[in-house]
C-alpha cells in the first residue's frame, strides 16, 4: 500500500513538471528564460537568419529575428523595387508579419510582386529557424473591418482617383484658390502613372530644336487623329497637344525635372517622347504629393477610401459618398467634382462587354495596377454621363510573359531594335502602331516575340532599361539573355541561327540606306552591329482603354443628350473621345496632365 502511495505521488510530480512544460511552450519566452535550451516543442530556433525572394526588380533580402515562440523583428536588409511602388510593401508586409505571426496575408493591393517576394523571403529564413513555415501561411489574416462611423468632410474640390490626372487636378485646383479632397481606393497613390514609362509626348522647341529634330503642333496633331483612325474629337485633341508642352512647363515649374534626351516612344511614330529622371511614373507623383503635403492645411488625400456614389442635388453635382476604412465617407464638394480615377483594363467583365477587335479577353495579362477597374464609369452613368469609345482598347505587344507587365522590357527607343517570332525572323514595322503590332504579333506562334538589340543600348552592364531595371541585373534573373554573337544569341532563345542572323544583316542594310523596309519601317538609328547581343521575351498585355466619359474642351461631364452634367468634371483614362481608335505611344502622359490640370482649374473656378 505505501508502495503504491510513492508510485503514486511520483506519478503526480511528474504530470505537474509536463504540464508547466506544455504551459511555458506556448507563451513567449521570459526575460528569464533567455539563456534556457529551446524546449523540443518550441515554435523555433532561436536567432536572426537571413531569407531571400523574388520581387518585381529582383531579390529581395531579409533579416528575421525570432525566439523560441515569436517572430520579434522583420527587416529588409536590400532590394531593388521601384521608390514610390514597392515601398509600401516593404513596411506593412514585414509590420503585419510580426503584428499577426503569420505569412498567410494577402499581397498588398498595386504592390503584388514586392509583397510575395517579402514573403518568400521571410519564409526561406523561417525555414532555417526550423519553423512550420506551411502553418504560418496556415494562418490567414483577414483585413480589419472598420467601425462604420460616417466621416463627413466639406471643401470646395473633391477628386476621385490620386494618379496621375487626379493629382494634377487637386494641384491644379488648390493652386486656383480651392481646397481639396482626394478620395483614393488603393494603399498608396499613383495609379498606373506611377507604373507607367512616364514617357511623355509634346513639341518642344529646345529640346528638339537642339536635338535636329523637326516637329510641329499640326504634325502632332495630324499624327494623333489619324493614328486613332479620324475617330478622336479633333477639339479635344487640339486641346491636347496644344497644351502639352505649356503642361510639361507647368511640372517643371512644381520641381519635376525631365532629361534633355527626346526619343521615339513605341507607338509614337515621332520622336518627342520626353523621358523624366526619376524613375518609372514616381517623378510626377512625388511632384504632385510633395505639394500637396507642403499644403496639407487644406489638401488631403484619403487612401483606401473608394468612392461609391457622386452626390446629385437639382441636377448638379454636389459631393461623391465612400468607402473607408472606418466606415461610410461622405465629402461635400461647394465648387465641382472631378472624376479622374483612369480606365477599366483590370475589369475582364468590362473588357469582354465592350470588346470588338480583339480575341476574348479573359486570360490576356494587363499592364495595369489592380486598380484599374472602371468603377467611377459605372459612378458617373448612374448620375447621366454619355460614354464614348468603349469599345476601342488598347494592346500592346511588349508585355511580360508571366505578368503582363511594362517591366523587364529591355528596348530603349524603337529606332534601335528589332522584333522577330520564335523562327527568328522579322514579321512586323517595329515603328508602326500599337494595334498594328499587335494584331501582326498575335498572327505569330504563341503570340510571342522577342525584341533584338546590341550593346549600344547598354554600353556598360549597370546601364538601365525605360523602368529602373539594369540590363545585368535582368540577365541574372533570366528575363533578359546575353552574347557575344548572334548564333550564340539564337541558340540560347532557340531560334534559328541563319534567320536571326539574315534579320539583322537586312535590317543594317536598310539603316544604311534609310529606306523603308519590306514591312514599311522608316524609323531607324544605327547600325545592330556591336556586341554583347541582347534578347528579350514579350507577349501581348491590355495597357489602355480609349473609351470612357465624354467631355467637352472645360472637362466638363455631357449627359447622354449632350448637355453639361454641372458641377461634374473628367480627366484622364477615365475620359473617352480623345484618342479615337487607338493612342499614340507618349500621349497618355500628356493627356492625364494636361485635362487634369485644366479640370482643377475649372473645378476651382465653378460657379
Amino acid at each position: 500500500m505505501r508502495k503504491s502511495k510513492k508510485i503514486l505521488s511520483l506519478f503526480l510530480v511528474l504530470m505537474i513538471l509536463f504540464s508547466l512544460a506544455g504551459c511555458q511552450s506556448t507563451e513567449p519566452a521570459s526575460e528569464e528564460l533567455t539563456d534556457v535550451e529551446p524546449l523540443e516543442d518550441s515554435l523555433y530556433a532561436a536567432g536572426s537568419y537571413t531569407g531571400k525572394g523574388q520581387g518585381m526588380n529582383g531579390e529581395i533580402e531579409v533579416e528575421v529575428t525570432v525566439t523560441e515562440n515569436e517572430i520579434t523583428d522583420v527587416k529588409v536588409l536590400a532590394h531593388n523595387e521601384t521608390p514610390g511602388v514597392g515601398d509600401i510593401a516593404l513596411t506593412d508586409i514585414p509590420a503585419n508579419i510580426v503584428k499577426h505571426q503569420s505569412l498567410g496575408m494577402d499581397a498588398i493591393a498595386g504592390a503584388t510582386y514586392s509583397s510575395k517576394g517579402v514573403l518568400e523571403a521571410v519564409a526561406n529564413a523561417l525555414v532555417q529557424a526550423n519553423a512550420d513555415v506551411e502553418a504560418l501561411k496556415a494562418k490567414v489574416i483577414k483585413s480589419e473591418k472598420g467601425t462604420s462611423v460616417t466621416t463627413e468632410k466639406e471643401v470646395d474640390v473633391v477628386v476621385v482617383g490620386a494618379g496621375g490626372a487626379g493629382l494634377a487636378a487637386a494641384v491644379s485646383a488648390h493652386q486656383n484658390g480651392a481646397s481639396v479632397i482626394v478620395l483614393e481606393k488603393m494603399p498608396k497613390p499613383g495609379g498606373n502613372t506611377i507604373i507607367s514609362g512616364a514617357a511623355y509626348n509634346c513639341v518642344d522647341p529646345k529640346r528638339q530644336e537642339a536635338s535636329g529634330i523637326e516637329d510641329s503642333i499640326e504634325l502632332h496633331f495630324q499624327q494623333t487623329y489619324e493614328g486613332g483612325d479620324e475617330v478622336g474629337n479633333p477639339e479635344l485633341i487640339k486641346i491636347l497637344v496644344e497644351n502639352a508642352y505649356p503642361t510639361l512647363e507647368w511640372l517643371e515649374g512644381l520641381g519635376m525635372e525631365f532629361t534633355d534626351y527626346v526619343f521615339t516612344v513605341l507607338g509614337g511614330l515621332w520622336p518627342r517622347a520626353h523621358r523624366p529622371v526619376m524613375p518609372l511614373g514616381t517623378g510626377y507623383i512625388t511632384t504632385f504629393m510633395n505639394y500637396i503635403e507642403n499644403n496639407s492645411s487644406d489638401m488631403e488625400v484619403m487612401l483606401n477610401t473608394e468612392a461609391t456614389n457622386i452626390i446629385m442635388e437639382e441636377g448638379r453635382a454636389v459631393g461623391v459618398r465612400a468607402e473607408g476604412p472606418e466606415g461610410p465617407v461622405i465629402v461635400k464638394a461647394n465648387k465641382g467634382v472631378v472624376i479622374a480615377s483612369g480606365g477599366f483594363s483590370k475589369n475582364t467583365e468590362m473588357l469582354n462587354e465592350y470588346n470588338k477587335a480583339w480575341p476574348d479577353l479573359s486570360n490576356t495579362l494587363s499592364t495595369n495596377h489592380p486598380g484599374a477597374t472602371g468603377d467611377a464609369i459605372k459612378m458617373a452613368v448612374e448620375v447621366g454621363a454619355n460614354l464614348v469609345g468603349m469599345e476601342h482598347i488598347q494592346l500592346l505587344p511588349l508585355g511580360d510573359p508571366d505578368t503582363g507587365s511594362l517591366a523587364g522590357n529591355i528596348e530603349q527607343a524603337v529606332e534601335n531594335r528589332i522584333f522577330v517570332n520564335k523562327d527568328g525572323n522579322r514579321f512586323v514595322d517595329e515603328g508602326a502602331r500599337r494595334d498594328v503590332m499587335t494584331q501582326a504579333l498575335f498572327e505569330q506562334e504563341d503570340d510571342f516575340l522577342w525584341i533584338i538589340l546590341d550593346s549600344q543600348n547598354y554600353p556598360t552592364g549597370d546601364v538601365k532599361n525605360n523602368f529602373n531595371e539594369s540590363i545585368d541585373e535582368l540577365v541574372a534573373a533570366g528575363r533578359a539573355f546575353k552574347a557575344d554573337t548572334l548564333e550564340d544569341l539564337a541558340d540560347q532563345i532557340g531560334v534559328n541561327a541563319d534567320n536571326l542572323v539574315a534579320a539583322v544583316e537586312k535590317f543594317n542594310e536598310h539603316v544604311e540606306s534609310g529606306q523603308p523596309d519590306e514591312f514599311g519601317r522608316t524609323l531607324y538609328q544605327w547600325r545592330m552591329d556591336t556586341p554583347p547581343y541582347y534578347a528579350g521575351a514579350r507577349k501581348p498585355t491590355v495597357h489602355h482603354t480609349m473609351g470612357g466619359i465624354e467631355i467637352n474642351t472645360e472637362t466638363q461631364v455631357l449627359d447622354t443628350s449632350g448637355n453639361i452634367i454641372p458641377g461634374l468634371y473628367a480627366a484622364g483614362e477615365v475620359t473617352g473621345g480623345i484618342h479615337g481608335t487607338n493612342r499614340l505611344g507618349g500621349n497618355a502622359l500628356a493627356d492625364i496632365n494636361t485635362f487634369g490640370r485644366i479640370a482643377g482649374r475649372n473645378a476651382a473656378t465653378e460657379k
